[in-house]
């Protein structure tokens, strides 16, 4: 599930998965911090969810995928597009 909070200049997207699925520590990597795994890791939320905030350029296109603990990439049905490899947001 993605999250958006747009601002003047700025839009922040919160990148939110269950807490348990997949198991272990995960990450949102993308163009936003140069696909370096642990830069955005997921934290647990009260909800019973994790999550984490990036604020990103308005109205731009940014890559990006989840980095699941023994290197399982996956991606993001909430993505505004996929491309069989990445999926994409519009900031």
């Amino acid at each position: 599930m993605l999250e958006r909070t747009r601002r003047k200049s700025t839009t922040e997207i919160t990148f939110v998965l269950p807490a348990d699925q997949p198991a272990g520590e995960v990450s949102v990597v993308g163009d936003f911090n140069d696909w370096q795994p642990g830069a955005h890791q997921l934290t647990a939320r009260r909800d019973g969810m994790r999550s984490v905030s990036v604020t990103m350029l308005a109205d731009s296109r940014v890559a990006f995928r989840y980095l699941a603990h023994g290197d399982h990439w996956f991606d993001d049905q909430d993505a505004d597009d996929h491309d069989g490899t990445n999926g994409y947001l519009h900031t």
